[in-house]
């Protein structure tokens, strides 16, 4: 099914660089602070990105939008937007986020579990341990 949806896309996958992982950090953080929103984990990959945030006034959804919308303004801002290059005269930056969101609602007990998870993930990848100043220690 993954592979019928890629083939089914506009425009290649984007596979997130180190540079480009950090600016869409970048990009959470300044959501984050502005929104006074407590990120307990975090890890960008090239290829997807995984959150543990605490509740907001917001519906989640909106969250990603507002998430996904200053990680682009960043990557434009650094001009190293992976689809730049695919940019027409006058018009924006073609998207480089799917559309939606896989979102899990934990219990007060499951958000350790989850922050671990998330910690390690990138680990997985063969990646180093991510460390963002955005995130706050999760104290129950």
């Amino acid at each position: 099914m993954r592979l019928a949806a890629k083939s089914a896309l506009k425009y290649p996958a984007v596979e997130l660089t180190g540079l480009q992982a950090r600016a869409v950090a970048r990009g959470f953080g300044n959501y984050a602070a502005r929104a006074k929103m407590a990120v307990w984990a975090c890890a960008v990959l090239p290829d997807h990105v995984h959150l543990v945030i605490g509740r907001l006034k917001l519906r989640v959804e909106n969250v990603v939008i507002q998430l996904k919308g200053d990680a682009t303004e960043q990557l434009v801002s650094e001009g190293i937007h992976p689809q730049a290059r695919r940019q027409e005269p006058g018009k924006r930056v073609p998207k480089c986020f799917a559309r939606g969101e896989w979102k899990v609602y934990l219990e007060a007990d499951d958000v350790p579990q989850a922050v671990k998870y998330v910690e390690e993930n990138p680990l997985k990848e063969g990646k180093p341990l991510q460390q963002w100043s955005f995130v706050v220690p999760h104290h129950g």
